[in-house]
């Protein structure tokens, strides 16, 4: 008997149907993958699983008995959890409070803090999580920290069946492997984890079998040794991983540069020397802490390079702030499109209007249809302008992230983990985009952390080691080639 049973699901909103006869089942000490585009159904999925939502239709059994989830309290008391993207903690609070939030133990009417504590304590070892004290607060952990948080909420109300979406979204790479090293932890207990993820190397990587949806439907559900990474994307969105990436531009040597950066440094970053080039898409690859998004903030002025120069055509470029860096043609779009990129509590209007609202003000009476204009080229997928960024996808969000500098009508935008957390067709429409922007004679700069991306878009590559400039690859260069350069072995000439 399967430990999880989702049997014909069906949900609408506003009469849209969302989901349409989604069935899977989930084994105990397994791992299932469930990917997708936005708005194939998958957070649906995780919140009627999770009681936040009220199926349509269908119903959702445990050890065979059906479940009646109205709340996600009712998914709790059955052991069920669901670890979201977006954490549910509260930040002033320590880890024993939040981990035993609403089921404190008490000795005569108080709180039995010691017991708390102790009950926090021996959680987070039983998952194998050191360097965290249950008096720590919670507003002092790194993000990863806070994710072991949330697992060690649900181990401590002996979950059997564990959602994590999108977890690896915002960690580093040796913070994956923690992850990785938890959730193998759980598998060995016999705790049946459902894995949401955009990442598909994780999938094949952590995933016994992967569910696939597409618009609300279930397409395939298959064992992740029976698959191949071409044949869950065309699964996925109907072609296959070939079509990712557009053609690369002609090489033209003769390509002006736009911005010289000459033995440029901060105390992130030292003496770097590069050319950025309009009409090409520049790839910045390099291990985490390798000083990428702090150059590309040294170029933006929002980390002031303090020696060095940066010239174009018309002379040294004296960037100590961002505004210094818009008026002279340079936009940045962050990694942390929610926190930096947008107000997600305004409309899509607004944030389109953003930038130029703050550095050409003068600009405001023409940049209204501009904005609708860029938005319809950028295909943002919404109600009307109208809506609150935050209820649109992170492809869409990403799509008003770009469309408010491109009105401004820069000369390079610089780009940080522009397709993190968005899914594979939004990837391919930013590939498309930043393809044709380059052909219109911008110069385009991408931070990324996937090699592919960073092999199958860029016309150069250049590779960052401990805050410097470690080489400048040509286009198409191998994985093992950068990896080299950027982990300093010494085999990438």
């Amino acid at each position: 008997m399967s430990l999880l049973r989702v049997l014909d699901l069906s949900k609408s909103f506003f009469g849209v149907r969302v989901l349409d006869g989604v069935d899977f089942t989930l084994e105990s000490g397994e791992v299932l993958g469930l990917v997708g585009e936005n708005g194939a159904g998958k957070s649906t999925v995780m919140k009627i699983v999770g009681g936040v939502y009220l199926p349509d239709g269908g119903s959702i059994e445990l050890d065979g008995a059906t479940l009646r989830l109205g709340r996600p309290l009712d998914a709790e008391r059955v052991g069920i959890a669901t670890v979201y993207q977006e954490f549910n903690l509260l930040p002033d609070a320590t880890v024993a409070e939040n981990i035993f939030l609403g089921r404190e133990p008490s000795r005569l009417g108080a709180v039995n803090r010691r017991a708390m504590e102790r009950g926090a304590e021996e959680v987070l070892a039983e998952i194998g999580v050191v360097g965290i004290s249950p008096r720590d607060r919670v507003s002092e952990l790194s993000v990863a920290q806070q994710q072991m948080v949330e697992i060690a909420k649900a181990v401590s109300i002996n979950a059997r069946v564990i959602q994590m979406d999108e977890p690896t979204s915002a960690l580093a790479d040796h913070e994956v492997e923690l992850l990785f090293s938890v959730i193998h932890r759980l598998k060995a207990r016999g705790v049946g984890i459902v894995y949401v993820s955009h990442r598909l190397r994780e999938v094949f990587t952590l995933c016994d079998r992967v569910v696939i949806l597409k618009d609300g439907a279930l397409v395939a559900t298959r064992p992740t040794a029976e698959l191949t990474e071409d044949e869950v994307v065309r699964l996925m969105v109907g072609r296959p991983i070939a079509t990712y990436f557009p053609d690369r531009a002609l090489e033209s040597p003769g390509r002006t540069p736009v911005l010289t950066l000459d033995h440029v440094g901060n105390d992130w970053v030292d003496d770097i020397s590069l050319e950025i080039r309009a009409g090409e898409i520049l790839g910045i690859a390099g291990l985490q802490g390798s000083g990428r998004t702090e150059l590309l903030a040294g170029v933006f002025g929002s980390i002031p390079f303090t020696r060095g120069t940066v010239t174009a055509p018309g002379g040294v470029v004296h960037a100590s702030h961002p505004l210094d860096a818009i008026e002279r043609g340079i936009a940045m779009i962050p990694e942390d499109r929610k926190r930096e990129g947008l107000q997600m509590e305004q409309s899509i209007r607004d944030n389109a209007l953003a930038v130029i609202r703050a550095a050409f003000p003068r600009r405001m009476g023409a940049a209204g249809d501009g904005a609708l204009e860029m938005l319809g080229r950028l295909e943002v997928v919404a109600r009307s302008d109208a809506q609150d960024v935050k209820f649109l996808s992170g492809g869409n969000q990403q799509k008003v992230v770009l469309a408010k500098w491109l009105i401004a009508e820069p000369k390079v935008l610089l780009l940080d983990e522009p397709t993190r957390g968005i899914d594979v067709g939004a990837k391919v429409a930013i590939y498309r985009l930043m393809r044709d922007l380059a052909d219109a004679g911008f110069a385009v700069v991408m931070v990324s952390s996937e090699l592919p991306e960073v092999i199958g878009m860029a016309d150069r590559i250049a590779v960052m080691r401990d805050g410097t400039l470690a080489a400048i690859l040509p286009p198409g260069s191998s994985e093992v080639v950068i990896l080299a350069a950027a982990m300093g072995s010494g085999a990438a000439a």
